[in-house]
């Protein structure tokens, strides 16, 4: 079992940043794959970002591709997602998830947090 806490999001003007975090529960954190995705309202879940256990391998979605980094520190047990340049666009809230590999498609995962929410005004 793996619990996922987000945190970090917030209210910000277009063009700043915000560092989101995901803290993890369970001793097999370092094994699993990590994603960052988003829903805004009326919206399907979309993928963000994923990575690989080790964080050797990356993934985005072309719409964040330069903005935002995906990163891990798996003694820590967390994940994080630097996000840069944010537009309004970017205004959704953010779910972590564990599964076993880092993939794109949210059916992948098994584990997902609460979510943290990110508001960014024009």
């Amino acid at each position: 079992q793996v619990q996922l806490v987000e945190s970090g999001g917030g209210l910000v003007q277009a063009g700043g940043s915000l560092r989101l975090s995901c803290a993890a529960s369970g001793r097999t954190f370092s094994t699993y794959g990590m994603g960052w995705f988003r829903q805004a309202p009326g919206k399907e879940r979309e993928f963000v970002s994923a990575i690989s256990w080790d964080g050797g391998s990356t993934s985005y979605t072309d719409s964040v591709k330069g903005r935002f980094t995906i990163s891990r520190d798996n003694a820590k047990n967390t994940v994080y997602l630097q996000m840069n340049g944010l537009k309004p666009e970017d205004t959704a809230n953010y779910y972590c998830a564990a599964g076993r590999l880092p993939s794109m498609t949210r059916f992948s995962y098994e584990y997902w947090g609460q979510g943290t929410q990110v508001t960014v005004s024009s």
